[in-house]
């Protein structure tokens, strides 16, 4: 390994809050908290949310002397772009386990991962639904050699330490007075969990799943069993059909977003949730007067991915 993380994540001041007009002369102050601008300038890839949910990890690592990160995730996944960059960054070796077919291979995050010198392995979805049994995770350990192993997502309780940091430096910067409501994009549901513990109470906090079903809460209770539910709500009527699911009506938003702020936002999380936050305004779901902070967590990376499925560039890069 090159260096300690502590030499990077030291040098990262916090992630600047812009404020966004909100339309139709609604009595609302919305803010956004850039960390799609939390990265190093050589391995962009490796930002927002995963730059939380990965920083504590990367000490472990270090710390036991680990060489090769290994872990898990879909062929346009935000988590394995992060994990090859962060990987190039400090100097160990990565490996992706991916669900899917090889020819996926191609495709512009797989793509840049592997000249991030990432190895990549393709798992058929039923091998894929192993990869937390003991029993596969010593297959791994055979076939790899020491490894440490990042969940999907990158969601643990090391993850959850570092959103944790993400709340202290809202809190920071809210200076005498917090948002009303905090708002962020959930997949796993690490972030918003380490955002919980973080807030403590002090702010409601408000999930946007970018996949479809009920299963988000559950999901966050898993990581926190204790969490009172009067604090934080999950919204699950902008996930648009699911993972990667879309509409024209949201491509159309992420669109005229970025012409109007010259900020990218992505249709799998950061666009599903400001939809959602615009739609909400819109309905008055806010009490006038209200503050109300959205998190950018990144992911805009796979905008080009996304044009190349769509078969048109419909989206900013």
């Amino acid at each position: 390994m090159q260096q300690h993380p502590q030499q990077i994540f030291r040098t990262a001041g916090p992630s600047p809050l812009h404020s966004i007009e909100v339309p139709g002369g609604k009595d609302i102050t919305l803010l956004l908290k850039r960390e799609d601008l939390l990265y190093h300038p050589s391995a962009p890839e490796f930002c927002g949310n995963k730059w939380r949910k990965l920083k504590y990890n990367l000490y472990e690592a270090a710390d036991l002397g680990h060489e090769t990160l290994l872990t898990f995730g879909g062929a346009f996944s935000n988590h394995i772009a992060a994990v090859a960059a962060a990987g190039r960054l400090l100097g160990f070796r990565t490996i992706g386990l991916i669900r899917g077919e090889a020819d996926a291979a191609n495709n512009p995050t797989l793509a840049k991962a592997q000249d991030y010198g990432m190895e990549l392995h393709f798992l058929t979805r039923t091998m894929y639904r192993e990869k937390n049994d003991p029993a596969f995770r010593q297959k791994l350990t055979h076939q790899f050699g020491e490894v440490f192993i990042l969940p999907e997502g990158g969601s643990n309780e090391l993850a959850l330490k570092g959103c944790e940091e993400l709340a202290d430096e809202i809190v920071l910067q809210s200076g005498t007075k917090l948002p009303d409501v905090v708002c962020c994009a959930a997949g796993t549901g690490g972030t918003m969990a380490g955002l919980i513990r973080g807030f403590g109470g002090k702010t409601h906090l408000m999930g946007f799943p970018a996949l479809k079903g009920s299963f988000m809460t559950a999901a966050v209770q898993d990581f926190l069993p204790q969490a009172d539910p009067g604090n934080w709500s999950i919204n699950n009527d902008y996930h648009f059909g699911g993972y990667a699911k879309h509409s024209p009506q949201l491509i159309e938003f992420i669109r005229k977003f970025h012409q109007q702020h010259q900020i990218l936002l992505d249709p799998v999380y950061t666009g599903k949730m400001l939809f959602g936050v615009f739609n909400l305004i819109e309905k008055g779901h806010f009490a006038a007067g209200s503050t109300v902070l959205a998190i950018h967590s990144g992911g805009t990376q796979g905008n080009s991915g996304m044009n190349l499925r769509m078969g048109e560039k419909l989206l900013p890069e």
